[in-house]
């Protein structure tokens, strides 16, 4: 498990500034203007809701944009991720911004160390994050320690049934498991899911599926509640470049018949006061 932490956290250093120049994270925007919010959070902000004024904290936050859109929503917020490439350019970005956020470097299982039991009233964590976690129980429980009660978890991921289907095939078909699995999935690829023609020098990826029964199950163990749970027929990145389409918004859908395959999803639960 070390292992692929560490192999994962060099890939994602070599991703960093990549994706900081890329049009995608939209830097320019968020440093041009101070009411520019990242496309994730915008798809999300009528589930999320008035977020002023809560103690907040982004796991996996990678280069911090979707940190910089909860600070300018209101919310006290701090970031952590294991890569410290990512945290580099999150702390530009946030100065640049003249946001005060607070950045640390960790795995996400170690966050409690970090920030201590019932701190946050908010634990925010968006798309693809989770897939890089061994084992979805450890995690939940780390939601449900930083919560304080009363306190609530909003996640936005790419759906389960969406990882489970090859991207490099002409139709998308079933090719990775649904639920958790132990030895994790190994690829090799010196690219990266933004726009660009720069490529990463290490190339080697570890991840692992977690159905959704299998996270919702995890958050019920810890005694949360489950206070919402939406579909999206759209995923935010062209997850099948042979089948998607763009949707608007930064968002992409199938071209044929969408309904077929949930996308992504939205997650809220609370732990009660």
């Amino acid at each position: 498990m070390t292992d692929s932490f560490e192999i994962n956290r060099a890939n994602w250093d070599d991703r960093a500034p990549i994706h900081a120049r890329s049009a995608y994270y939209e830097f320019d925007k968020f440093k041009a203007d101070p009411a520019h919010l990242s496309q994730i959070v915008r798809f999300d902000q009528p589930r999320l809701g008035d977020v002023s004024g809560l103690r907040a904290v982004h796991l996996q936050c990678h280069i911090g944009t979707d940190t910089l859109s909860l600070h300018r929503l209101g919310a006290k917020v701090s970031g952590l991720d294991l890569s410290p490439a990512s945290l580099a350019e999150a702390r530009k970005l946030a100065d640049a911004a003249g946001a005060d956020i607070d950045y640390h470097e960790a795995n996400v299982y170690d966050a409690v160390k970090v920030f201590g039991e019932n701190a946050f009233d908010l634990v925010y964590t968006g798309i693809g994050a989770l897939c890089w976690l061994p084992k979805i129980a450890p995690w939940a429980e780390v939601v449900a320690r930083l919560l304080r009660p009363g306190g609530r978890l909003f996640l936005r991921e790419g759906h389960p049934m969406l990882w489970t289907l090859d991207e490099e095939s002409e139709r998308a078909w079933p090719r990775y498991d649904y639920f958790e699995h132990d030895e994790p999935l190994v690829f090799s690829d010196d690219t990266t899911y933004v726009d660009t023609d720069e490529t990463v020098n290490t190339t080697t990826t570890h991840s692992w599926n977690h159905s959704l029964g299998e996270i919702v199950t995890a958050l019920l163990d810890q005694d949360l509640v489950l206070t919402g749970l939406t579909e999206h027929d759209t995923a935010a990145w062209n997850a099948l470049p042979n089948e998607m389409e763009e949707a608007g918004g930064g968002e992409w859908r199938l071209r044929d018949n969408p309904r077929r395959i949930a996308a992504s999803y939205t997650l809220q639960a609370r732990r009660p006061a």
